[in-house]
């Protein structure tokens, strides 16, 4: 009787789960980056385990249940989550060379992430756009679709952290970290264009604006992040040290695109859950929330360094805590969900 249930539990797994990977990941990176060394190791633990049953269940879910895997991948509504996968994966790469000092692993997992790239990009877009039976544009589109720009950002972020270790090639390597720093620029600028017309054309409703919203400012400060990674490895490559003054525009653009959206998503969080009094539960999707504060800080701290503008280091040091505050409070959230959801309603 618990094997049904537990493959019940399977078959309806939330395919963007690696999204707490990511949170976590981006979380340790910032609070290592303001010395907060004990944080940023704890998290560098946690999102070890994280990482490996996530896998598991993932895997599990693939050989148990592939049907249902690939209606959700080539789903307008569910297939983008699936892009937490590579997010989740290359977050984790980076997270164990800054913090773990890992390089080693974090190759494999750039592969990896690759790899995965490669598969859920083309199968998602291919699946949605031959697809007869389309939803409408406020069905179909929704915050998580950017995470495919955040996949693409994440996989040249890692890249680029790897070229110290890199013997041979390294300008190839930076080659293709650049290209998909723009590629993911090109995706971000292409899906918040439908994205932005929903919220200000058509009817939203207080209930659909979930937490992957807020991937409207995480993408972009993803992408901040990739930009000043580049930036701050230029001397490794000659056509990146030509084109940095570019860099630096284009990373600040972004950067401030992202700081844009903080006021805008708090006051429609506020008017859904103060005003609207829409329940706030616990929701997988959350994480979807809690990785941008994270990622906006790490990247806000890197961008001071690659623009040698100190005075932007004081927004990291006070949304380190925001972004510490919104993970604690997710997570025992979690935990309160698999207490009480999964273990105690289980039959005995």
């Amino acid at each position: 009787m618990m094997i049904n249930v537990f493959k019940q539990h399977l078959e309806d797994f939330f395919p963007g789960y690696f999204a707490l990977v990511m949170a976590t990941g981006a979380l340790s990176i910032g609070s290592h980056l303001l010395e907060m060394t004990v944080v940023s190791k704890a998290l560098l633990f946690i999102n070890i385990g994280a990482y490996l049953i996530l896998w598991v269940i993932t895997l599990l879910r693939l050989g148990w249940f592939p049907t249902r895997l690939i209606d959700d991948l080539t789903s307008h509504t569910r297939g983008p989550s699936f892009f937490t996968l590579v997010a989740g994966t290359s977050v984790f790469g980076s997270q164990l060379i800054i913090v773990g000092g890992l390089h080693t692993v974090a190759f494999y997992l750039w592969g990896l992430a690759v790899l995965l790239w490669l598969v859920i990009m083309y199968t998602f877009f291919f699946a949605v756009t031959v697809r007869r039976d389309k939803p409408t544009l406020a069905e179909g589109i929704n915050g998580a679709w950017l995470i495919a720009a955040v996949a693409t950002q994440s996989i040249s972020i890692l890249g680029t952290l790897l070229i110290p270790f890199v013997n041979h090639g390294q300008s190839v390597v930076l080659f293709f970290t650049l290209c998909m720093y723009f590629l993911g620029c090109m995706l971000y600028l292409n899906i918040i264009t439908l994205i932005f017309y929903r919220f200000t054309f058509l009817n939203l409703k207080f209930s659909a604006l979930t937490p992957p919203y807020w991937i409207n400012m995480g993408a972009v400060a993803i992408t901040t992040l990739a930009g000043s990674t580049l930036i701050l490895h230029a001397e490794h490559w000659e056509l990146i040290d030509e084109i940095t003054p570019f860099l630096k525009g284009f990373t600040l653009f972004f950067w401030i695109t992202g700081s844009w959206w903080i006021p805008l998503l708090f006051m429609l969080m506020i008017w859904r859950h103060a005003v609207n009094r829409y329940p706030l539960t616990y929701d997988p999707q959350l994480w979807g929330m809690v990785f941008p504060l994270a990622m906006y800080t790490t990247s806000t701290f890197q961008l001071s360094k690659a623009l040698d503008f100190g005075p932007l280091t004081v927004i990291p040091h006070f949304m380190v805590y925001v972004a510490l505050l919104a993970w604690v409070f997710v997570m025992l959230g979690l935990v309160h969900h698999l207490y009480k959801d999964v273990l105690v309603r289980q039959p005995r």
